[in-house]
């Protein structure tokens, strides 16, 4: 009996190392898919479209809005992010579990829409850690360095409102905690309704 996936959804502020634990947690765990957003803004260097993103246009995700193609979307740091709906659905019907990885303003619109998502903060495990993986980067600007901090620190605010929150103190550490997370979730009464009616009725 096929049981449909679990929708997951991790948010974190710039510089927490999101990437790398969620690199991690689908290569140790291949019921996980990730959905890949589009966005507008230019590919970094190494990105590739249809994998890390999908690349659009502003009029192109512009058209995506008007047809209602996006479970959520935002315009972020004069850029559009968005999670196509027919995607995550279509995987999730297939009983793939699919992580949706965005910020958390677009996790609590998600959350709306589908209240058994799970939801997942990760967190660096110092303030400092932040401003130093974003000049790592070296990809922003000194005050896009700022702004990025500042908006990070509001990001971490938003933490009560998660289900889980992973310290990133260790990439590898940090994608074993969510695979814990999603293997106690599937454990939870209301994942198995259909499961303990099975038992109840038979197998029938």
């Amino acid at each position: 009996m096929q049981k449909k996936g679990l929708l997951i959804v991790v948010s974190g502020p710039s510089g927490a190392g999101k990437g790398t634990v969620l690199a991690h947690t689908i290569a140790k765990y291949s019921n996980l898919k990730y959905s890949v957003s589009v966005t507008t803004r230019a590919p970094r260097a190494g990105e590739v479209d249809g994998v890390n993103y999908f690349f659009k246009s502003v009029k192109e995700f512009e058209e995506m809005i008007a047809r209602c193609e996006f479970l959520e979307y935002k315009r972020v740091y004069d850029n559009y992010y968005g999670t196509p709906l027919v995607n995550v659905q279509k995987q999730l019907d297939d009983g793939y579990d699919v992580v949706l990885e965005i910020d958390t303003e677009g996790a609590l619109d998600v959350k709306n829409i589908y209240p058994d998502a799970v939801m997942i903060f990760i967190s660096p495990a110092k303030r400092s850690t932040i401003e130093e993986r974003l000049r790592g980067r070296s990809t922003e600007s000194e005050e896009q360095i700022q702004t990025r901090t500042q908006s990070a620190l509001k990001e971490i605010r938003q933490a009560v409102f998660y289900d889980y929150i992973v310290v990133n103190e260790d990439s590898q550490k940090g994608a074993m905690d969510i695979i814990a997370i999603i293997e106690a979730e599937k454990c939870k009464v209301k994942n198995n309704k259909k499961f303990i009616d099975n038992l109840i009725n038979g197998g029938k």
